[in-house]
């Protein structure tokens, strides 16, 4: 007896709750043992996920309701992994969108509601975190309607179902005068709105790859939809690859998903996702078709990467210390691992043998690579972040994006001179009433590398700021660097209280007494605009018993400690972030000062 199937995604801004609404669906389902225990968030499997609570992988389950098989595909609401999302609304027939009922849609709201309509994929709308003591859902709700109408949604598609939602209490319900008790408002709404897959089980075998995930015992298992036909175990097919080649190859193992778990199945059923084992070399795009009536299906279309990153050997006086993989060979090896299952990053080669050239949507999709990287025991060198520009009609152009900022009242002065400079043209400004107010600017690119570290500091901590990508616009000429220089050592050595006390008041500093330094390393901002090399190993003379035991009463500010995103965002052109499992180092490109190029004085 074949399985009747729904596929549908849930699409969102980042925090919005996707992820813990599908913990409630999985658990009202019946899909876990009544005394199991599950980790919330139970779908962000990856440790960075669950440490920052952001989905980067796009996931799928299935829950059984009734007898209906309803497959649910978990986007990352983050526009830097769009790739995620552009893949998984490839494998459903409608897309669940999730809004939070005080924030309203947000800026990667439109960017996955854009993708979902351009599909043609029907919307079920949910307004959820209606417990939030700020909650304006009918005020959220109209919000929604406006975004629609703006993104230029049909008359049917403007016609979808709304519920209103605590994901984290797992309750639904149609109307807000009426409390929900359960989910299941949520389940008969998707069992209406979902349409049967369509298809022909008959028909010409068409199955295209939308994921890759990797079994220790059965190496690479291809994600796949299938569109058309049937396919079982042990049979041969034509994989077409991404160049338009025909492989033929034969299917060792199937599966079905049931809950997070992987069952085996014989025969796949039309419109289920299904996992495909045995296929060396398949990658996300590629069609699997039958070897009678190949029938390939195009391939999947992914936005271009905006950001680009030099990404090199570690050749630090401290390399090979503390990470386990440190040669170029190492490094292209992971990175072409990382091609195989991200398809929104390129790697190019660059004129050395141990650099490469990391293209991406975005800084963090650059930096959440480079931190699973130190985690997985990896050194290497990075660069500051550049944009790709391209020529259109003989004319530079570079990448823009939607910056959208939530400030309250007081900082909006402060944030619109901060954006003046970087080239942000302000757009739109909504005051809601309640202390915040929301600002929404067109800004190039590379105007926004800095910026949030910089308005955080401003704003003491109070902004949300998010970017979309909007396009490109003409090279809009040079926007200001970083205004400080840096405090360099000028010899390696252990950092001492002494020489540190004595040079607090030039500017910020980085690192605290006793750690290990080199020459070219970069320990703290100068107060200025120019670099300023300096001792920071300097012991004070022992001339005298009570001059030696002064020091003891020396008590040093604490320093300023940076996490990947703040040090990539600071570096200059011509500086370098040293990432390895235990350290993060800031270091000037050229270490040796006598070698660098003039521009700096010198403290002893």
């Amino acid at each position: 007896m074949s399985t009747v199937i729904r596929n549908i995604a849930i699409i969102a801004h980042v925090d919005h709750g996707k992820t813990t609404l599908v913990d409630a669906m999985l658990k009202q389902s019946g899909t876990f043992r009544a005394n199991e225990a599950v980790a919330d968030r139970v779908m962000d499997s990856n440790d960075l996920e669950r440490e920052r609570g952001i989905t980067i992988l796009a996931k799928n389950t299935a829950i059984f309701y009734h007898d209906l098989k309803i497959n649910i595909v978990d986007t990352p609401g983050h526009a830097d992994f769009g790739g995620e999302v552009e893949r998984a609304l490839k494998m459903v027939d409608a897309v669940m969108l999730l809004v939070d009922a005080s924030e309203g849609p947000l800026p990667q709201t439109r960017y996955v509601l854009s993708k979902a309509l351009e599909a043609k994929l029907p919307v079920i709308l949910t307004v959820n975190k209606i417990d939030r003591p700020d909650a304006r859902p009918q005020e959220v709700l109209n919000e929604v309607y406006d975004l629609f109408i703006d993104l230029d949604a049909s008359e049917e598609q403007l016609e979808f179902p709304v519920l209103y939602t605590n994901g984290k209490l797992g309750i639904a319900t149609t109307d807000l005068a009426v409390p929900g008790t359960d989910l299941q408002p949520l389940f008969e709404t998707i069992v209406k709105t979902v349409p049967p897959a369509k298809g022909d089980a008959n028909g010409a075998m068409q199955i295209l790859v939308t994921n890759l995930d990797y079994s220790d015992y059965l190496g690479r298992l291809a994600i796949a939809r299938v569109f058309n036909g049937t396919l079982r175990s042990g049979e041969e097919v034509y994989i077409s690859k991404l160049d338009g080649k025909l492989e033929k190859t034969k299917i060792t193992k199937l599966f079905s998903f049931s809950g997070l778990k992987r069952t085996d199945i014989e025969v796949t059923e039309l419109g289920d996702i299904v996992a495909i084992a045995g296929v060396t070399g398949i990658t996300i795009g590629e069609t699997i078709t039958g070897i009678d009536n190949p029938a390939p299906l195009p391939p999947i279309v992914i936005d271009e990467p905006t950001i680009a990153m030099q990404m090199s050997v570690n050749n630090s006086p401290m390399a090979g210390r503390e990470g386990q993989y440190v040669t170029s060979r190492n490094l292209r090896e992971r990175l072409d691992k990382e091609l195989l299952t991200n398809v929104s990053i390129r790697v190019e080669d660059t004129g050395s043998p141990d650099s490469f050239k990391v293209l991406g949507r975005g800084e963090l999709q650059l930096a959440i690579l480079i931190e699973m990287m130190r985690r997985e025991g990896f050194e290497l060198m990075v660069g500051r972040p550049e944009i790709v520009t391209r020529t259109i009609d003989g004319k530079l152009m570079e990448p823009v994006e939607h910056l959208t900022i939530d400030i309250p009242e007081n900082f909006v002065g402060t944030v619109i001179e901060r954006l003046g400079p970087r080239k942000g043209e302000m757009v739109k400004m909504h005051n809601h009433g309640y202390g915040r107010v929301r600002l929404e600017f067109r800004v190039p690119s590379r105007g926004l590398i800095g910026l949030r570290s910089e308005l955080l500091t401003e704003t003491r901590g109070t902004i949300i700021m998010n970017s979309l990508f909007d396009g490109y616009m003409p090279h809009q000429g040079d926007i200001p660097q970083r205004p400080t220089g840096a405090l360099i050592s000028d010899r390696s050595g252990p950092t001492t209280t002494y020489a540190l006390n004595g040079l607090q008041d030039r500017g910020v500093l980085f690192v605290t007494s006793g750690v290990e330094v080199y020459e070219g390393m970069i320990v703290g901002e100068h107060s200025r605009d120019n670099d300023l090399d300096v001792n920071v190993v300097r012991e004070k003379k022992l001339t005298n018993m009570r001059a030696s035991s002064a020091d003891d009463a020396l008590r040093l500010v604490p320093h300023k400690a940076m996490n990947l995103e703040q040090a990539i965002e600071f570096i200059a052109e011509d500086e370098l972030v040293e990432v390895t499992p235990k350290s993060l180092r800031l270091r000037k490109k050229v270490l040796q000062a006598n070698r660098r190029p003039r521009r700096q004085t010198s403290a002893d």
